[in-house]
């Protein structure tokens, strides 16, 4: 009896989740067109969005919109209400008279619920500089590092996981003491069964400190990838205790902030560099070509990984993190993670000792073929900041810009990702 009850239970909740899945489209869309269609104007240029509320994928007539607009994560300028007769209006949400970026925001009360949508456009993208101080002794400071690191010995562990890998991949576990005090650092590294000889490509991880699973995707394509998560957690752990660690962890984009030596980005970003000598030095490693790519921090981690070891031939970023954090300063918005947003942050140290941890720095240092792709509605990695670092980059680049997404990418993004890699490949 006690087994059919809990049958039945199964099959009730099986049932339950199946029919409360998430739907895939929208009873309610707020459509936001710009008169632009590459989302781009020049300043000085008005910006003109058109508006429509569809339910059911039909215009609404005579419904009335909220909306605010100003510049991009600051408060706006200008809000108020419009009615959109015939199913649909317009706003002009005005210009700028420096490079950067405006956001329109906009909202509606219908049935008793709240839908919204928001859009940002750009103004002379291309010309955005960025606010962050460049120091003077910053490579300087950096080559020391990479130098000093590479004096110091480390050791790597690798335990085999059949349950990661397949007739192709191999996957393993990778445990690595990276000589930087008490740093470790764990990632899968994932190869294939045919002997031979192979790119090597390194995936530095997104923000956060959660679980990660190994991607077998890049080893079946012919490449030995090594994914990493930086806070010395191992992620195969039970989930229950990685929540508990995770939730006991702290903000640690912020941890040491006001000393450069001690900031907790400077031994990730030298772990980085350890990941890829260590790759560089298995013997299934075809002597040529090295790769970075990654997305959000992985995106920064690439770009500064790029930059800090010679030996990686191109990488691939998407929406960089850590790019002009001192925008808020003037009165323009930074990067991810938005920490001078924050008035109490503010202090002279940790301003300055951000100038050696910006992705926007390490832009000018880069030497290497790059792949760089970014949606303008991102709000976490804001186009202002990645646009700062991006046109300080004099090597070979290629923009593959969505403006509609937001932070996220299209699958054809990951495509031309890793068309542009294999053109790398010598």
């Amino acid at each position: 009896m006690k087994k059919l009850l809990l049958f039945v239970l199964i099959v009730i909740n099986s049932v339950t989740w199946a029919q409360n899945s998430p739907a895939p489209i929208k009873m309610v869309d707020i459509l936001l067109s710009p008169s632009n269609g590459d989302w781009n104007y020049n300043i000085g240029e008005d910006a003109i969005v058109e508006i429509s509320v569809l339910k059911y994928g039909v215009p609404i007539n005579n419904i009335e919109i909220n909306y605010e607009y100003g510049p991009e994560l600051l408060k706006a300028d200008k809000q108020g209400k419009l009615i959109l007769l015939n199913g649909t209006g317009s706003l002009n949400i005005e210009t700028t008279n420096q490079p950067g970026f405006r956001q329109l925001k906009v909202w509606v009360e219908l049935d008793g619920y709240k839908y919204k949508n928001q859009i940002n456009l750009g103004y002379s993208p291309d010309k955005i500089k960025p606010t962050q101080l460049y120091p003077d002794d910053f490579e300087s400071f950096w080559t020391n590092a990479v130098k000093e690191l590479r004096t110091i010995g480390f050791k790597t562990e690798l335990n085999y996981l059949p349950e990661f890998s397949t007739e192709k991949v191999e996957t393993f576990l990778m445990k690595m003491s990276t000589g930087l005090g008490k740093k470790t650092i764990f990632g899968y590294l994932s190869k294939p069964r045919e002997e031979g000889k192979y790119p090597v490509l390194f995936l530095p991880p997104g923000a956060g400190v959660k679980p990660i699973k190994p991607y077998l995707g890049f080893a079946e394509q012919g490449y030995i990838s090594l994914s990493i998560e930086i806070h010395g957690i191992n992620p195969m752990l039970d989930k229950e205790i990685y929540s508990q660690i995770s939730s006991a962890f702290g903000n640690y984009v912020i941890s040491n902030l006001d000393n450069r030596d001690e900031y907790y980005y400077k031994n990730v970003y030298l772990s980085c560099v350890r990941c890829v000598d260590y790759l560089c030095g298995l013997s299934e490693f075809d002597g040529k070509n090295v790769f970075v790519s990654g997305g959000s921090q992985g995106g920064a981690l690439a770009i500064v990984t790029a930059a800090l070891n010679e030996k990686v031939t191109a990488l691939v970023s998407f929406y960089p993190a850590l790019c002009d954090l001192t925008g808020y300063l003037y009165d323009r918005a930074g990067g991810w993670p938005h920490m001078f947003r924050d008035e109490k942050i503010r202090s002279e140290s940790r301003i300055k000792t951000s100038a050696y941890f910006d992705v926007a720095n390490f832009s000018r240092m880069l030497k290497v073929p790059g792949f760089y792709s970014w949606g303008y509605n991102d709000t976490t990695c804001c186009p202002t900041s990645v646009y700062s670092a991006f046109n300080l980059i004099t090597s070979p680049k290629e923009k593959w810009i969505t403006p509609v997404s937001g932070h996220w990418r299209f699958p054809e993004s990951n495509e031309k990702s890793l068309n542009f890699l294999k053109r790398q490949v010598k």
